[in-house]
């Protein structure tokens, strides 16, 4: 049984391809960010305005407790595993923390964005309530 969360309109993106190519949950067209994790005013194609969405913080927060946890236990393994010097640890751990954080940032963003999209999502201002 399908209830129409499954499919998507002609020229949508699902929510993994938009999230891992930052594509507008409107038309598809890769113009969701304007820079690594900045997202555009707005689609340059369909015009959809991405400042309505409200994505927030959250996708910062699980990523430090994921990638840190990640590296975290990798760099645990090196060390008992190879013993290598310090500056080992330097040359690896960091570059790969901030690319997988720049990285997830950019996809679960996305994601979310696409999500609020999708649900037709507004921010919780308290202005739809009536008296």
């Amino acid at each position: 049984m399908d209830n129409g969360t499954s499919q998507t309109t002609k020229g949508q993106p699902g929510i993994p391809a938009a999230a891992l190519f930052g594509l507008c949950p409107e038309c598809g067209s890769r113009t969701l960010f304007d820079g690594p994790v900045r997202f555009a005013l707005r689609c340059r194609v369909c015009g959809l305005d991405y400042s309505q969405f409200n994505v927030g913080d959250g996708p910062a927060a699980f990523l430090t407790m994921i990638v840190g946890a990640l590296v975290v236990g990798l760099a645990v393994w090196l060390e008992f595993a190879v013993h290598p010097p310090f500056w080992v640890h330097i040359v690896l751990w960091v570059p790969l923390v901030a690319g997988l954080t720049l990285w997830g940032l950019r996809v679960s963003k996305a994601a979310l964005l696409v999500t609020e999209y999708r649900r037709k999502a507004v921010e919780a201002t308290g202005s739809d309530l009536r008296p």
